[in-house]
Order: structure tokens, then sequence, then C-alpha cells
């Protein structure tokens, strides 16, 4: 696992978890200049999922390991801020019910926080992994998932080419990234748990909820995390921080109190 640590360091420490597959530079390069204004950046690197290093991704519960001691020995194992994109989410839950460092605001970007049992979970991963492989070492869709691509109406089209660019489609960046990686992280995702009514002292959860993923979202984040503060956007999964810039750095800048003027 790397890290990657921008702006002014007296200022508050947000932390950036990428998505599933994702490359956090692909996930958040274009929001960390926006973010310097307010925070210290810093974003994680999955082991599997970072150029500069041959690993593979282990599981969730050994990253979450990871980026505890991170924290601990770089911030005093405390941070204002952490936001996970979509998986991400799953972490900043995971760290935050463990209890092993502090975070002030934990935020969860659209996340969908599926479980599954460890034979579901099995057979998605190793249906998932060869396609997402294959998307990621080709940068572009396989021709099934092109032509529905290319059906949909050009505003919906704006939004998916957004998404698609997370995963570097259009690049051959992620061709480095192993399947094992793939598997291990999707496989570990269905299957390490979050506990009910998750609550830290002095933490404040808050869920930036796209309504059009549909309701039984907001109902998950209510189950997980004891009075979250729930954010809702007429949106689709991550649409805020895909299309919405400006929009999705005064949210995050809310919700932890930062009030910028502008």
């Amino acid at each position: 696992m790397k890290t990657y640590e921008f702006g002014d360091k007296n200022k508050s420490v947000i932390l950036l978890l990428p998505g599933t597959c994702c490359h956090w530079k692909n996930n958040f390069g274009e929001v960390v200049p926006l973010l310097e204004k307010s925070f210290y950046v810093v974003c994680v690197s999955y082991d599997g999922f970072d150029e500069a290093e041959d690993t593979v991704f282990p599981s969730m519960t050994e990253e979450t390991e990871k980026i505890e001691a991170y924290i601990q020995e770089r911030f005093d194992g405390k941070i204002c801020c952490a936001y996970g994109c979509s998986l991400g989410g799953s972490f900043v839950g995971l760290l935050v019910q463990r209890g092993r460092i502090h975070i002030d605001h934990g935020i969860l970007g659209s996340s969908d926080l599926d479980q599954s049992s460890s034979f579901a979970a099995s057979l998605k991963a190793r249906l998932m992994a060869p396609i997402l492989q294959g998307m990621l070492c080709k940068g572009k869709l396989p021709n099934w998932m092109n032509r529905w691509v290319e059906k949909r109406p050009p505003e919906e089209r704006v939004y998916l080419d957004k998404m698609l660019s997370l995963f570097g489609i259009g690049t051959t960046q992620m061709a480095f990234v192993k399947r094992d990686s793939i598997y291990n992280q999707f496989y570990s995702d269905l299957v390490t748990p979050l506990d009910d009514k998750i609550c830290a002292d002095g933490t404040v959860i808050h869920c930036f909820y796209a309504t059009k993923m549909g309701k039984q979202y907001e109902a998950r984040y209510r189950q997980h995390f004891s009075n979250p503060d729930i954010r809702r956007h007429d949106l689709q999964h991550e649409e805020l921080l895909v299309c919405c810039l400006q929009e999705w750095v005064s949210e995050v800048e809310d919700c932890c109190g930062i009030s910028t003027g502008e």
C-alpha cells in the first residue's frame, strides 16, 4: 500500500479511499487541487492497484490494518476526515468500527455496503474478476457492454463516461493489475462484515446518498451506523463526485464544518 500527500501540512487531514479496482489518481486526481484549499490531502493507493509496487491486494481486514498503522505513525492516530468512494466507504466503516484510530468525520460516497455469504461472494468474484481484468488490461469495455453504453441517451453517456474513467477505460495504465487482486478485493468486500449501529465518540458519519440507486441503500446506512447524517442527492452512484466537482468539494467541507466564504 502506498499513500500520496498534497498541500499544507498545517491544515486538517482528509484521507481519500478509492473505489473498487480504481487507481487513486483516476478516482481523485481532479478534486485534489480543489481540496487543498481547505485540507492536507492524503490519497490511499491499495495493494495491487499501484504501478509502483509489485503487490497483490490481500483482504479488506489486512488493508484496513495497514491504513490504521499509517494513520497512527503519520498523524498520531487522529485525522479530520476520511472519504470512501464506493468500496472505500466500507473501509471508512471498518476504521470507525475497529476504533484503533480516530476520525472526526467519516464520509461514505454512494457506498452500497453489499454483503454475501462466502459461497455467493466467491461465485460473484469468479465471474467479475476476468471481466474486470480484461477491461483494465485493454482499457476498453467488452463489446456487449460497449454496445449497451452506446445506446444510452447523451446526458447519461456523460455520467457513464466519467464513471468508466475511474477504471482507466481509454488507457492501458491499469494493465499491471493482477486477477488475484481483483478477486480478493471483490470477494473480501462482500464477506467482511460491518457491525450494526456503529458509533464512536467524537465521530460523525455522513452518507452521500444517491437516491437514484434505490431506497434500500438509505436503509443500509441507518442499519450499520448510529444516527448517520444522510445527505440526499437526486443522482446516480458517485455522480456528485465525477460530474459535480465543486459541489462535491463544498459538501465535504460542509460535513467538516469548514466554510471557505466562496
